[in-house]
């Protein structure tokens, strides 16, 4: 039930959500005729306009993705750990799992055992149930980790975790159960600092590996190139809505997750 909650209560407070609730309070009050109708209008275009705003997007996400920056040189560990979020199951009409936008987590932890920073990489990933698929997150990344050329033999999948609290908790049994002390974790940039902050909690030596950075260097100061580009940065954009969101839902799973004693 925690899981399904998770899921559907904080799409009523995310950008899109908490416009369409204003939008239905503003159908209601003009069906009653009341002069306080156009408000939730103008409320659900201020929070639109504001959201998919280019400047607030990019540094709210830049917020979170430069806490923990990329290692020149990755120290040796015992294993690579991938969180799950990065593919899609082989279902119809697709002739294997796919890579979701997310999946340049599963390329940089490819990297980083192909560079020799770890003998072991630890899948960790479940399926939940009401989504549908057969698959676990952590058998579809190990079908795609085999065909860049990683054995098998080189992966552990740990396929029960449904969040990221799991996956830290089902991840140490096996840390345990190997003897590994010291892990790589990798996790998209602004996954980070909440992933990082759970594995410490448990007690795990994880070094920040972190991958799939949306926003650049360069993307930080483009709109101020010139008078195009900050006329162009000031128009709402469904990218820059969909940053906000994820920037947003990783600022509430921390403050959820934080109450809840998980970090």
């Amino acid at each position: 039930m925690f899981l399904f909650l998770s899921k559907i209560l904080p799409l009523f407070i995310y950008p899109l959500g908490l416009s369409c609730l204003l939008l239905l309070l503003a159908c209601w009050l003009s069906f009653k005729r009341s002069s306080w109708s156009v408000l939730p209008v103008v409320l659900a275009l201020i929070i639109l306009m504001t959201t998919g705003n280019s400047q607030l997007s990019k540094n709210l996400t830049a917020s979170l993705e430069h806490q923990y920056l990329p290692l020149d040189n990755p120290p040796q560990a015992e294993a690579i750990v991938i969180l799950g979020g990065s593919t899609r199951n082989q279902e119809s009409p697709r002739v294997l799992p796919d890579m979701s936008e997310r999946g340049d987590r599963l390329l940089y932890g490819a990297k980083l055992y192909k560079d020799g920073a770890a003998p072991k990489i630890i899948l960790s990933g479940g399926q939940v149930e009401w989504f549908g698929g057969e698959a676990s997150e952590a058998e579809t990344m190990a079908i795609i980790l085999e065909l860049m050329g990683i054995p098998r033999s080189a992966m552990i999948l740990e396929s029960r975790s449904l969040n990221t609290h799991q996956n830290a908790v089902f991840t140490k049994e096996i840390l345990q159960r190997e003897n590994i002390k010291q892990i790589l974790l990798v996790t998209s940039a602004a996954h980070m600092p909440r992933s990082s902050a759970i594995f410490r909690k448990q007690g795990i030596n994880a070094i920040p590996a972190p991958a799939d950075f949306t926003i650049s260097d360069r993307d930080l100061i483009e709109d101020s190139f010139s008078t195009e580009s900050r006329i162009l940065s000031l128009l709402p954009d469904s990218g820059n809505l969909d940053n906000t969101t994820q920037a947003l839902r990783e600022y509430l799973g921390i403050l959820i997750y934080r109450l809840r004693g998980w970090l």
